[in-house]
């Protein structure tokens, strides 16, 4: 196979490096008129006819010959028999990645708590799981069975009662390794629907299929329309963008392994980003050169010339507080710093979905069984967002008790703020419960 890279190349010290690194980040996951009018349609339709929309838009889009719902629906029996259709290995190799998954996110769990105040006052929290979570999943060939695992896992670990999955089977083609990991994840029902018909029907209930508090995982660009539609129905994770992988390198990492990393990101599809940052021109020029000669004997090598070419780039950097400063304004999805001391470096990094510390931590190891979440912010929103996680399934009450003393003071202060914005039922409510003789007073 013959493979051209031209993968960009930037300079931090050149006077327009902030326009052409802007340039290089922009991407949009907006759909067209027409795909967000199929998707109402398909919404509209499910909404109205329920499990019979379900079973003709399967027929129709995936080429599935369902009779009836019940042709849709995999029991947990299914999923067990799916433990025994994979080999040994793999099924050793879901356990560990789930067990190691399963013991990061316990740590994440929140309780509820309280304290009382002098007079009697109760403040606090209380931190509830959500009733049913509903997880989507790719089907097919492209499906990631990890996804299954960083999806449904935190939802159990968080105390949710019921996740549901959803997942396609074009043409009936069944991949048996998402099957085992919904059995080792403990999800509980399984639909073999997807698509847009699949949100809708997580997000409105069918006669089948249970409505469901939130929607996770990824999908197409259907899938992520129709998650922006049912938002506000029921919660969802985020719309994801391309997958990104940023690299910031102190020149003395082996070039082949950096040239890996970055491609590890790029063969996820066309529009995924893979950037290296470093201070060290020489160090650029050998990883280029690693690029070159490694990227023919990749499998999806036209995918990822795509990639690297499109949305690639190399950026020299004066020093390594500048790659700190880059690094920030990327905000990427996942950072390796791939440098001799990276704990000394981690407080300088204040936006990155997940930090890979160290030249012997490669992003793909987040990607499968480190423990962390690989479901992570994209296109610069991990300067406001976070990885997913327990806190995702879980919800947050305020407890609030007042006892007669407590309500009595309170309500002065109730009571002056609320006149100040002319809101006087609410001042009088509160006035209520001032004890008798503080009003004398």
């Amino acid at each position: 196979m013959t493979v051209s890279t031209a993968i960009a190349r930037l300079n931090a010290a050149d006077p327009d490096f902030a326009r052409h690194l802007d340039h290089l980040l922009s991407w949009e996951s907006v759909s067209d008129d027409a795909v967000n009018q199929r998707v109402l349609d398909i919404i509209k339709g499910v909404r109205e006819r329920g499990d019979a929309a379900l079973v003709e838009f399967t027929q129709r889009f995936d080429g599935v010959a369902a009779n009836s719902i019940d042709d849709l629906i995999l029991g947990r029996e299914r999923l067990e028999l799916a433990l025994t259709r994979i080999t040994p290995e793999q099924r050793e190799a879901l356990e560990k990645a789930a067990n190691r998954v399963r013991m990061y996110h316990e740590r994440q769990k929140q309780d509820s708590w309280q304290y009382t105040e002098a007079d009697g006052t109760v403040l606090g929290q209380k931190v509830t799981p959500l009733d049913r979570a509903g997880l989507y999943v790719p089907g097919g060939k492209a499906s990631y069975p990890s996804s299954v695992l960083m999806n449904a896992i935190p939802a159990k670990v968080a105390g949710v009662a019921e996740v549901v999955m959803v997942v396609p089977t074009p043409r009936g083609e069944v991949n048996e390794l998402v099957l085992a990991a919904a059995c080792i994840a403990g999800v509980d029902r399984v639909f073999t629907v997807g698509g847009a018909q699949a949100v809708a029907a997580l997000a409105y209930g069918t006669e089948s299929v249970p409505q469901v508090d939130k929607i996770v995982g990824p999908g197409n660009i259907y899938v992520a329309t129709a998650k922006r539609h049912v938002f506000g129905q029921v919660g969802i994770d985020m719309i994801a963008g391309p997958s990104e992988i940023l690299v910031v390198c102190d020149g003395q990492t082996d070039p082949d392994w950096i040239a890996m990393d970055l491609f590890s990101q790029a063969e996820h599809d066309e529009d995924a980003q893979a950037i290296l940052v470093s201070p060290d021109a020489a160090f650029l020029d050998r990883v280029a050169a690693s690029i070159d000669k490694l990227m023919p004997s990749m499998e999806r090598a036209d995918i990822i010339e795509k990639s690297i070419n499109g949305r690639g780039a190399l950026i020299q950097v004066r020093d390594m507080q500048q790659a700190m400063d880059v690094a920030n304004r990327i905000a990427p999805e996942h950072l390796e710093l791939s440098v001799a001391d990276p704990q000394a470096w981690l407080p300088h990094i204040r936006h990155a979905g997940a930090i890979f510390m160290g030249r012997h931590t490669s992003e793909a190891l987040g990607d499968y069984c480190a423990g962390p979440n690989h479901v992570l912010p994209t296109s610069g929103t991990a300067r406001f967002s976070s990885p997913l996680g327990v806190y995702d399934f879980q919800k947050r009450s305020s407890i609030i008790f007042c006892s007669e003393q407590g309500a009595s003071e309170l309500g002065h202060t109730a009571s002056v703020l609320a006149r100040g914005e002319s809101l006087t039922a609410h001042a009088r409510s509160a006035e209520y419960r001032i004890l008798t003789q503080e009003k004398g007073n």
